[in-house]
């Protein structure tokens, strides 16, 4: 950060005295004035729901310009590493900062690869949730119970213990996420395989049985790992803040991703693309295509209560970069299983195509997003939706650890502590119960 040379001045109608906030500029998006001696002069707080203009930290990890639809990680654009790169190597340069040279990729691909078990006892633990349980609930508590198994690697303000736990995590996620999966079904747990890319190992674990060998599909493991590329960080979101704001209190990694976990089950947040397949299968029930006409006008009418789920971005005020990407995956996707004339998919073809020449939605911007092809390639992977979610997270899981090991790094890092504009009752006395 870098003191620009001006400053706000703070000026109040009620003739108390101006005040002067310093200005900073990062290296590109809007200055940010800074707030911090404001109560100690002014007795007042800046009152912001959802902190929606309040930059709590500063990063270098990930840059996100919604006018413009840009996504950059590391100064890198989301386009040029998704078709340049694996999943792997971003995991590489949203930790160490920079893209990996030729052995540095070898010897980090190796490191990942080779700590993909679980420790046993996990099977154990796992046993004690119902196999209906949402995944989301097990994959919460499964992270969380890491801590338990690995002593090692607990002290957070431990550089040398965050790095352990940063591999571990991100080894360890797909294993987890399949574990959840095959405990739901009823199938047994599939060790991984170290022979095979980290996306090939989890459709393995996924997909696979003991009672035959499992041919990997390179189109599948491609697309996989593209996903897991697109979602691999994304800003000061609200599962991020979630790990930063948990971190900050000194608590060890694996609670703290563990929070992350539980903060994107939200279906306004890493659900989205669970919801969005939830509503084209609403929509097929309904009467397929034949439907979209009347769905469309049932959304534009604000006293339905229906929204368009897979369109719009709260970020993006333009198109969404991800979601060209995505929309390539989707058709390799369906092309190379044969499912282009699959009911479901041709209504999602459908829904894009009005939703894209409306001038309803074309006039908000309401762009289909990377959850709305995401989604609509998962399902014909094969994973369940309600998994949707689980895939988030393991693929989210290098971009908590990158902004989680930042926050430690900061010098200026606080435990968070937002205020708050009290609206309740003014001091009162507790009455005798008879005179209640």
């Amino acid at each position: 950060m870098k003191l620009a040379n001006h400053a706000a001045t703070l000026s109040f109608s009620n003739g108390s005295p101006n005040i002067e906030l310093p200005i900073y500029s990062g290296r590109m998006g809007p200055d940010v004035i800074d707030i911090r001696k404001l109560y100690g002069q002014t007795g007042m707080f800046t009152y912001d729901p959802g902190f929606l203009s309040t930059a709590a930290c500063q990063s270098a990890i990930t840059y996100i310009d919604g006018d413009k639809g840009e996504l950059l990680y590391r100064g890198y654009p989301i386009e040029q590493l998704a078709r340049q790169c694996d999943y792997l190597d971003t995991c590489f340069l949203l930790l160490k900062g920079d893209l990996p040279k030729i052995q540095e990729r070898k010897d980090f691909h190796q490191l990942i690869i080779s700590h993909t078990m679980v420790h046993e006892q996990m099977q154990f633990f796992l046993r004690g949730f119902r196999r209906d349980a949402h995944p989301m609930a097990v994959l919460t508590g499964l992270v969380g119970a890491l801590s338990a198994f690995y002593h090692d690697s607990t002290d957070i303000n431990n550089p040398a213990h965050r790095e352990i736990a940063a591999i571990r995590l991100i080894s360890q996620m797909p294993t987890l996420v399949a574990m959840a999966y095959k405990y739901g079904v009823g199938q047994p747990y599939m060790y991984p395989r170290n022979e095979l890319s980290y996306a090939g190992n989890f459709l393995r674990m996924m997909f696979g049985t003991p009672c035959e060998d499992y041919q990997v599909n390179p189109v599948l493991e491609h697309a996989l790992d593209r996903i897991f590329i697109l979602h691999a960080d994304h800003e000061q979101n609200a599962s991020t803040s979630t790990v930063r704001l948990c971190g900050s209190s000194g608590t060890n990694p694996f609670a703290a991703i563990a929070a992350g976990v539980a903060c994107l089950w939200g279906p306004a947040h890493g659900g989205a693309n669970e919801a969005c397949l939830n509503m084209l299968e609403e929509i097929q029930r309904q009467g397929g295509v034949a439907h979209i006409g009347r769905f469309i006008e049932q959304v534009k009418d604000k006293s339905t209560g229906i929204k368009l789920m897979g369109f719009g971005h709260r970020v993006y005020k333009n198109y969404d970069p991800r979601a060209k990407l995505m929309q390539e995956t989707c058709h390799e996707v369906l092309a190379n299983l044969g499912l282009d004339n699959d009911p479901l998919f041709k209504l999602a073809r459908e829904l894009e195509k009005i939703a894209l020449e409306d001038d309803y939605f074309v006039q908000r911007k309401l762009y289909p997003n990377v959850d709305f092809y995401s989604g609509i390639v998962q399902r014909a992977i094969g994973i369940p939706v309600n998994l949707f979610t689980g895939i988030f997270a393991l693929a989210r899981t290098v971009g908590w650890m990158a902004q989680l090991n930042e926050m430690i790094g900061d010098p200026e890092y606080k435990i968070g502590r937002p205020r708050q504009l009290f609206t309740g009752s003014a001091p009162r006395d507790v009455k005798p119960l008879e005179e209640r």
